[in-house]
């Protein structure tokens, strides 16, 4: 994996491509220097690069082809025109076509150094200009909420996987956290300074999809007026995460293929192939395994995506963590200095559910119940937890009889209970009565029919 800067030197002078070489060698960037156009149009077609500096008067492919060239491959490539003092007016006309600057020869090696570092800072906000309407790591670290050992075993896996370059595939239930796991990951491994990519497979249809990931050449269909870079571009030396990983199309699926295998992608509507330096983090909630079993997923795939498999539990199997979370949203969510605080019978009735919507429901609930209580106390009442019979686990049926938990009974019994309760409560109002317990009016009316509940 290369995380040093790369960049493209073309001049015909070969004794200046040495003294390049060697002067931004020992400064730390990885260079290739090349003597013709024609080479350099060569080596932007088979590499990505982070900045080129650009010589106007190589022949027969002059300089300002190959910009014309690398701005059509690359929108975002910062190049550096290297000119003679004659050739100024030259060099601000390619500054008009999308050169970020010129230096004239012969350099100053500090100025050199200085035009480089502001070229590569430029590119890197771009790309995160770029991202801003996608989604990119925050610069402070992440924390994953919980003391559970089942989390902390998945934790330990996840900081080993990151100290390698491997492919990686989240598996878990909706609301388990998978794409924070893959940006806990992306920060904990080398490629932390560099971007955090995400793309959802199920969110696009396939045209979108591919353009999104791979981008599209400047007319390749209606809309495109200009060549866009995929994301599979812009996370270079970085980190993409395919959310939904098994969602995405079969017919997509062999050029996600070849990309995990070498690198290598086309645009839309383009022919060079480009490469791109990217550690893959897929996610899902189906078992793939079967899915390509029942040839919805290519085996050949879920084998390059699953070099390393990381498997987030539910939340019910962590219940020990259910406060911690609850009360991490309420510090995030409370609107006022002082947020609010859950009773014990609150906490009870949390650590029973068994959050099919895990960590996902649980933050939802947590600020329904911030906006519907009226105290600094949040109360079971201000749950709205789907139908009691769903709420409470088999093990740990109690009675709702006076606010307590003394008698044990049946799961109907307690439902019949419950709904009985929150009927009175609302004088037998059913529209608030399901919303507060977070069911269809039908299902409400089928209910008191079952228990045969009468005002």
């Amino acid at each position: 994996m290369t995380l040093k800067p790369r960049i493209l030197a073309a001049d015909d002078d070969q004794a200046l491509c040495y003294l390049l070489t060697e002067q931004l060698g020992e400064a730390g960037y990885e260079i290739d220097a090349v003597t013709t156009g024609a080479s350099a149009m060569e080596h932007l077609g088979q590499k990505q690069y982070d900045l080129l500096l650009l010589d106007l008067k190589m022949r027969p492919t002059s300089g300002e082809e190959v910009l014309r060239k690398a701005k059509d491959l690359y929108p975002q490539l910062p190049v550096i025109i290297l000119t003679g003092d004659m050739d100024i007016s030259k060099a601000v006309e390619c500054i008009k076509i999308g050169a970020y600057d010129f230096i004239t020869k012969p350099y100053n090696v500090e100025n050199l150094f200085v035009a480089v570092r502001r070229a590569l800072e430029h590119k890197e906000l771009l790309i995160k200009n770029e991202l801003l309407s996608k989604r990119t790591h925050s610069d402070i670290p992440l924390r994953i909420i919980g003391e559970s050992q089942a989390l902390k075993n998945v934790i330990n896996l996840a900081l080993k996987a990151a100290r390698s370059d491997s492919n990686i595939l989240i598996e878990g239930e909706t609301g388990t956290g998978k794409e924070l796991m893959a940006e806990f990951i992306h920060q904990n491994s080398a490629r932390s300074k560099k971007p955090f990519v995400v793309i959802n497979c199920a969110s696009l249809p396939d045209t979108l999809f591919e353009s999104e990931l791979f981008g599209f050449e400047k007319g390749s269909f209606t809309d495109a007026k200009h060549t866009k870079p995929g994301l599979v571009e812009i996370a270079n030396g970085g980190s993409l995460f395919l959310d939904e990983v098994g969602e995405t199309s079969i017919n997509l699926q062999p050029k996600l293929l070849r990309f995990l295998e070498n690198g290598e992608y086309r645009r839309v509507g383009g022919l060079n192939a480009l490469r791109s330096d990217v550690r893959v983090v897929g996610a899902t909630n189906r078992n793939l395994m079967e899915e390509t079993d029942q040839k919805n997923f290519r085996k050949d795939l879920l084998f390059r995506l699953n070099v390393i498999t990381l498997v987030i539990p539910p939340l019910r199997d962590r219940a020990e963590d259910i406060p911690i979370l609850a009360n991490h949203f309420l510090l995030a969510k409370s609107p006022v200095r002082t947020p609010k605080t859950l009773s014990e019978d609150a906490k009870k009735i949390l650590m029973s559910y068994d959050f099919p919507g895990n960590i996902r429901e649980l933050e939802h609930i947590i600020e329904r119940a911030i906006i519907f209580s009226d105290g600094p106390v949040i109360r079971r009442d201000n749950l709205y937890l789907p139908a009691v019979k769903s709420v409470i686990k088999e093990s740990t049926v109690k009675s709702f009889v006076n606010g307590d938990f003394s008698a044990g009974l049946s799961l109907d019994e307690v439902e019949k209970q419950h709904i009985k309760k929150v009927l009175n409560q609302f004088n037998w109002d059913r529209v608030r009565t399901s919303l507060h317990l977070g069911i269809s009016q039908k299902t409400l009316y089928t209910k008191i029919k079952k228990y045969q509940l009468e005002k």
